[in-house]
């Protein structure tokens, strides 16, 4: 009985040892998608951290280093990539949206751009000097910098 629960726990095993060594990655139940944070190629950082991308959003870093702006874009609502990016900042869209409603009330800032799809995202950025926003890692170019790689959970298993 010993011998078949043996051999019966290495045939599970087998695979995920041959998937590793070939290069892959085991996830036995999720899948995962990763939220890259870009900035254009003016921009003089090249990592951020979590921290400080939450201080751009929020409005309590307006500026580079240089004085230069900081330009911010955001996805459309109803998009699940700005879903998955406003969990990894800890906050609900709808909560930045009353902050940048506040600081636009204010006087302080406008806030970020919207713009309708990733793919208007990656463009806006390119073009534009200073510019940060977000995009599915598996759309982004080479016209950007990546800043940040987020790995999520993805929904598009369950829809």
């Amino acid at each position: 009985m010993r011998t078949i629960n043996y051999i019966y726990n290495l045939r599970l095993f087998i695979p995920i040892v041959i998937t590793i060594a070939i290069g892959g990655s085991y996830l036995p139940s999720a899948s995962y998608a990763q939220v890259a944070i870009i900035a254009n190629k003016s921009v003089p950082l090249n990592h951020i951290e979590r921290s400080a991308l939450l201080d751009f959003y929020t409005g309590d870093i307006r500026r580079w280093d240089d004085g230069k702006a900081i330009i911010l874009f955001d996805l459309k609502p109803k998009l699940e990539i700005k879903e998955q990016f406003y969990k990894f900042l800890d906050k609900t869209p709808s909560r930045m949206k009353s902050i940048w409603l506040k600081n636009m009330l204010s006087g302080e800032h406008d806030p970020p751009e919207i713009v309708k799809s990733e793919e208007e995202m990656l463009k806006k950025v390119t073009a534009t000097p200073g510019a940060v926003g977000y995009i599915s890692a598996a759309k982004v170019a080479d016209d950007v910098k990546i800043l940040m790689l987020i790995a999520t959970p993805s929904n598009s298993s369950s829809k």
